[in-house]
This record gives structure tokens, sequence and C-alpha cells, in this order.
């Protein structure tokens, strides 16, 4: 049994208590073998023919499911390749550095422009034309002056004069109160406490003007720095997976390293491919040309069904080097295999194709750029999106007007589809109802004859024995309560 196939079992055994029927949804409808052995013919010729035969029959819908190999050690392929994918894993080791060091920066970027911020908006209430907001943003500048600035003076600020045995105890109060140079000869204080006081508030309010152009400068360059920073972490593990990818796919098999057709001084290659195509049943096509009942268009809520065609092929070969590359010559043994799946079915066969080392280790690197960005995109948009960016305006008169007639697409909602899966992999996937049964028969009626029709022409193609004629598949007609329980079938 194939990897394909366990999969699928897998999924129908999901669901308790299934019927002789049901059972059979989860088991090839078809299936054919050939095997074509010969030391000088290539395994390419055999794999490019069905795989283009294949795009015929299902346009734009084939997929490469599976892609293994595993070479005997003791042979040069071997060698080539191993090196080859130490290569990869080195620069893939290098990117993922690259992409640590940028996130980090990325972090403390984040922490000081909040900084900033908090900052700008003691100038933002200074600047302030409501007179509350005003005086106490003045309040907060003249206090962090004193705490920042005047406090590197020593013995001669301003804490240490109130607090200092000179004895100056209104001056700090008194630099409180004041909001400009001319106020303080206003003030009932002695002149020796005003020719303190007046250089110093004179020199806050020229601190006040500059240290905000500067902030505000340093916020704006640091805002671009940190767009600049996100974009370069996002291409950096875009670079990372390619690396990371090749180097698990120039990794060998361990399934097929213990295949015993593979003896290590020998001169020997397994490979294992397989190909899916899918074709779904459009209801609406169907009572066109009178497959399905006139009275289907008026069901609602039915769930896609798929005609898939699996071919699988199994080598055993011979590498020979060829100038840069090797050729293989040897045993092919190819399956045709015909199954009909909805689309509950069909998502639960991808996510455990899925699950597989490469993709976790490309997981891996998604966890460190988008995972790690998702958490903190909210502090990211609001730290470099403009109010410019999120108000653009429409200047076109007429799109208030034809505004009703837009469509606008509808994005996969991720959150939805995992929740989804998860309920499927835990309760199993819900049984076909009648309508249902009817399409699915529709969709292994076309899956066999796509198969078949696969299966023949490749051998009439290629000289090989083959069947006169093609006997076409019938749709069946689901059973109703009464045959079920009297075992008709």
């Amino acid at each position: 049994m194939s990897e394909t196939d366990e999969i699928i079992e897998g999924i129908g055994k999901l669901n308790k208590g299934l019927s002789y029927d049901e059972k059979a949804n989860y088991k090839p409808s078809a299936s054919y073998k050939l095997m074509y052995d010969s030391s000088t013919e290539t395994l390419e010729p055999v794999y490019f023919w069905l795989l283009d035969f294949m795009n015929d029959f299902f346009p734009g819908n084939v997929e490469k499911i599976t892609d293994n190999f595993a070479s005997s050690p003791g042979s040069g392929h071997f060698s080539e390749l191993q090196g080859k994918a130490s290569q990869m894993q080195q620069e893939s080791s290098r990117v993922l550095g690259t992409v640590n060091n940028i996130l980090k920066g990325v972090l403390n970027l984040i922490y000081d422009l909040k900084e900033f911020k908090i900052r700008l908006s003691h100038y933002d209430a200074a600047n302030s034309k409501d007179k509350s907001k005003k005086e106490a943003g003045i309040l907060s500048l003249k206090q962090i002056w004193m705490d920042k600035v005047d406090i590197q003076r020593g013995q001669g600020s301003l804490n240490a004069l109130s607090s200092g045995n000179l004895q100056f105890v209104t001056l700090r109060d008194a630099f409180m109160v004041v909001n400009s140079p001319e106020e303080v000869d206003k003030l009932d204080l002695n002149e020796r406490v005003k020719r303190i006081l007046k250089p110093r508030v004179q020199e806050f309010f020229e601190w006040k003007k500059t240290s905000e152009q500067e902030l505000r400068k340093r916020f704006e360059i640091e805002k671009i720095y940190l767009k600049s920073q996100v974009e370069a972490l996002k291409l950096n593990s875009r670079w990372a997976k390619p690396y990371l990818r090749a180097a698990q796919q120039l990794s060998t098999n361990e399934k097929l390293a213990g295949n015993p057709a593979l003896v290590t001084a020998f001169n020997t290659i397994m490979l294992e491919l397989a190909l899916m195509g899918k074709n779904e049943v459009r209801v609406k096509d169907a009572i066109g040309s009178r497959e399905l009942p006139r009275d289907f268009i008026k069901i609602k809520k039915l769930r896609k069904y798929y005609s898939l065609v699996f071919i699988e092929f199994k080598f055993r070969g011979i590498p020979s080097k060829s100038g840069q590359h090797y050729t293989f010559g040897g045993r092919a043994d190819v399956e045709f295999k015909a199954y009909a799946l909805n689309e509950d079915e069909l998502a639960l066969f991808k996510d455990k194709l899925d699950q597989s080392d490469l993709a976790e280790s490309l997981k891996f690197v998604q966890g460190m750029t988008d995972d790690s960005l998702g958490k903190l995109q909210i502090d990211i948009d609001e730290l470099t999106i403009d109010k410019e960016d999120k108000e653009e305006e429409d200047l076109n008169p007429f799109s208030a007007l034809f505004s009703v007639f837009k469509v606008k697409e509808k994005k996969p909602d991720k959150k939805y589809e995992k929740e989804k899966l998860k309920r499927l992999k835990e309760k199993g996937v819900k049984r076909d109802n009648y309508a249902e049964t009817y399409i699915r028969s529709l969709a292994r009626a076309k899956a066999m004859d796509a198969c078949y029709t696969l299966y023949d022409l490749y051998k009439k193609g290629h000289g090989m024995a083959a069947f006169p004629y093609k006997e076409e598949s019938e749709v069946k007609l689901p059973k109703v309560f009464g045959e079920s329980l009297i075992g008709k079938r």
C-alpha cells in the first residue's frame, strides 16, 4: 500500500460505523499497473509523457505530491548530492542568522520609537491651544529639562541650588511657574534669584524649540529605517526558504534507504514520484449534459466533489555520469489509481501531505518572520503608517456613484480554515446525503474513465499490448433506506 492509499484510508477511519459502500469510498475505484524494465531507457521520457498527457486531462490541476529518492552510500551520485545538500544547509543557516539579527533590530527600533512617541506627546501638549493641556505639557518638559539637561551643572543646577547650602528654596518653584524671561521681572523675588532664574528660563525655551526639532527629525528617520528593516526581514525570509527547500529535497528519504535493493557498495538509486490530477464535478454542467437529474439545481449547500487520478512511479536504476548530470536506466513500476473525494476529504489529504520535514522547516522560517511580525504588526502599523496613508481620498467624482457595482474580492479566512480542519480531524468527515452520494458516484465514474484512458493510451502509444476497446464506467444510483435494510447492493 502506497502513502497515498494509507492517507486516504486513514481519512475514512476518522468516521466510525461506516457501511460497506461508504468504506469503499476510501479505496481506489480503479487501479492499473505497468512495469517497464530497460537498462538503456531512462525514467524521464515515461514521466514527462504522462505528465503532459495529464495536463490535457486536468488543465491547470496537476500537482506533484511525492518526490523522494535514495542512493546507495557507496555510489558517486550519493556523495555528489550530499555535497550539494551541505552547501544548501550552510547557506540557509547564514540567511537565518541574518533574519535573527534583523528581528532583534526591529524589536529595538519599536521600543525606541515608542519612547520617542511618548516624549513627543509632551511637545504636542505644550503646543496645544487648550490652556490646561498646554500647561501640563510645559511642566512635563521643564521636569525633563531639569532632570536631563540642567542636572549636568552639578552644584549649580536648579535642584542643587534649591536644596543645598545656598538655600535658594524659591528658585525651583519660580522656574516651574514662569513661561517667559519677561515674567521673571514680575515675580516678587529678590534680585539674586532673578539673576539666576532669567537665563535658565531663556535656556529652557531655546532647548524646547531645538530638542523638538531634533526629536521629530530622529523619529522620522528611525520610522523610515523601521520600514526598511521590516522589508529586509521579509526579503531574507524569502531567501532562506529556497535553500531550506533544496536542502530537504537533496536529503535521502529514510523509508527508501531501507529498501533491500539499495546495497551499500552497489551503484543504485531508488526514486518515488507521484502525480495527482483533479477535476471538480460541476453540478450545473452535469445537469446540462444530463449526467445529473434536473432537480439537483434546487439543492443548496452541496459540497464540492472531485475526480482524482494518481500516477505513482517507483524506479530502481543505475546512475551513470553524463557530463555534469546523471542519467538513470533501470526498472520503472507505474501505478494508475482513481478516487472520488469531496472538499473536506481533499483538505484532510493535503494537510497530511504537508506534514513533512520540509513543511516544518518552512514553518520555522515563517514563525521567525510572519508570526513574529504578526504579533508586532499593530505596533509597526501605528508607528509607520501616516494619517495621510489611512485617509486616501478618491478624487474621481463618479466613484461614489459606481461604488455600488464594485465587487469586493473575498480573501480566504485562514483562521476559519484552520478551525474547520481541526474539527474534521476530531469528528471526521460528514457523511454524504442522497444527492451527494449521487454526485460522488458521478465523480468516481469520471475518475475511472480518465484513469483507464491514461493507462490505455500510454500502452498503445508505446506499442504495448492493450485492450481493443474501452468499457465506459456507469454512474450507480444511491441506495434508498429500504434497500440498506435488506442488504441489497
